[in-house]
C-alpha cells in the first residue's frame, strides 16, 4: 500500500533492507502455518477459542504472504524483470493491497470473536458448551471471513478518497476501545464470579465450574498479551495514515513519515511474534508443535 510522499524535511528517509523484510515474511508464513496445520491436526484444539486463535493465525499468513510477494516483486523490479509502474503490476500491487487490508480487518475482528468467547467462559462457564457450539463457531467464523473479503476490496478501491482512509482508522480506535473496555469489565468482574462459583458444592457443579472457569482466565490473559502485541505493531503505521491526512506537508510530520519503513517492518512483525505466544502460553499446542516437528509417527506419538 502506497503511503509515502516525496521527503520534504531535512530528515532523510530510513530504508531497512529487502532480506530482512523477506526473512521475516518467510519466517511468520512458516510459523503461522504451524499454528493452522497443529489446530486443524489435534482434537483436542477442535474447540472455538482455538477456532478463532486459527483464524487469526489464517490471516497472518495471509498477510506475511503477501508481503514476501511484494518483495520478491521489489526484487524482481530492481534486477528489471519487472515494470514498476505497468498496468499487470499494478493490478497484482491492487490485490495484494485488498490481501493486506483484509489480514488487518481479519485480525481485529478475530481478537474481538476470542475476546467474546472468553467472556463466555468466564461468565457463563456452565452454560458454555451450550452456548458456544461448533455450528456456531463456523457460522461466525463465515461471516468474519465474508465481511472482511468484501470490506478490503472497497478499501483497496476507493482508497485514495479521504473518507475511506477515515473509516479504516476509525475502525482501528473503535475496535480497540470495544476490545479494552471488554477486557476491563471481565477483569473487574473475574473476582466477584470467583467467589460465586467457589461457593457452589461440588455436587452441583461448582467444581466443574472452577475448571472451566480458570480456563477461561488463562485464555484472557494469552489474548491480553497477544492484543497488546497488535497494538504495539499495528499503532505506529495508523499514526501514519493519521499524519497523511492531517498534516501532509509538515516538516515535522515528514519526520515521522521518514519512518515509514521501520513501521511496516513493525507491521509485518505481528505475525511473527503471535506463533511464539501461542506457543509460550498453550501446553496442548506446544506439545503438538513438539510432535509435528520432532516426530516423524504421529499415531505412535500421540
Amino acid at each position: 500500500m502506497n503511503t509515502t510522499a516525496a521527503n520534504r524535511s531535512d530528515c532523510p528517509e530510513v530504508k531497512v533492507p529487502v532480506p530482512l523484510f523477506f526473512t521475516i515474511g518467510v519466517v511468520s508464513l512458516a510459523e503461522n502455518l504451524l499454528v493452522v496445520v497443529a489446530v486443524l491436526r489435534n482434537r483436542n484444539l477442535h474447540s472455538p477459542m482455538y477456532c478463532f486463535i486459527c483464524s487469526l493465525a489464517a490471516f497472518n499468513t495471509i498477510a506475511s504472504l503477501t508481503k514476501t510477494w511484494e518483495n520478491l516483486m521489489i526484487v524482481f523490479a530492481n534486477m528489471g524483470l519487472l515494470e514498476k509502474k505497468g498496468p499487470s503490476e499494478t493490478n497484482l500491487d491492487d490485490a495484494l493491497d485488498s490481501l493486506l487490508c483484509m489480514s488487518f480487518v481479519g485480525s481485529i475482528v478475530s481478537f474481538l470473536a476470542i475476546a467474546a468467547d472468553r467472556y463466555i467462559s468466564i461468565f457463563h462457564a456452565l452454560r458454555y458448551h451450550n452456548i458456544m457450539t461448533m455450528r456456531r463457531t463456523k457460522a461466525v467464523l463465515g461471516v468474519i471471513w465474508t465481511m472482511c473479503g468484501v470490506f478490503a476490496v472497497l478499501m483497496v478501491r476507493f482508497f485514495d478518497s479521504n473518507f475511506i482512509m477515515i473509516c479504516f482508522v476509525v475502525f482501528f480506535v473503535v475496535s480497540l476501545a470495544i476490545i479494552c473496555f471488554l477486557y476491563v469489565y471481565m477483569f473487574m468482574l473475574a473476582r466477584i464470579h470467583a467467589r460465586k462459583i467457589a461457593a457452589l458444592p461440588a455436587s452441583t457443579g461448582g467444581g466443574k465450574g472452577r475448571r472451566r472457569w480458570g480456563s477461561g482466565m488463562r485464555g484472557a490473559l494469552t489474548l491480553t498479551i497477544l492484543f497488546g502485541a497488535f497494538v504495539l505493531c499495528w499503532a505506529p503505521f495508523f499514526l501514519h495514515l493519521v499524519i497523511i491526512m492531517l498534516c501532509p506537508a509538515n516538516p515535522y510530520c515528514e519526520c515521522y513519515r521518514s519512518l515509514f519503513q521501520l513501521h511496516v517492518v513493525l507491521l509485518m512483525s505481528h505475525a511473527f511474534i503471535d506463533p511464539a505466544i501461542y506457543a509460550f502460553r498453550s501446553v496442548e499446542l506446544r506439545h503438538t508443535f513438539r510432535k509435528m516437528l520432532l516426530c516423524s509417527d504421529w499415531q505412535r506419538c500421540s
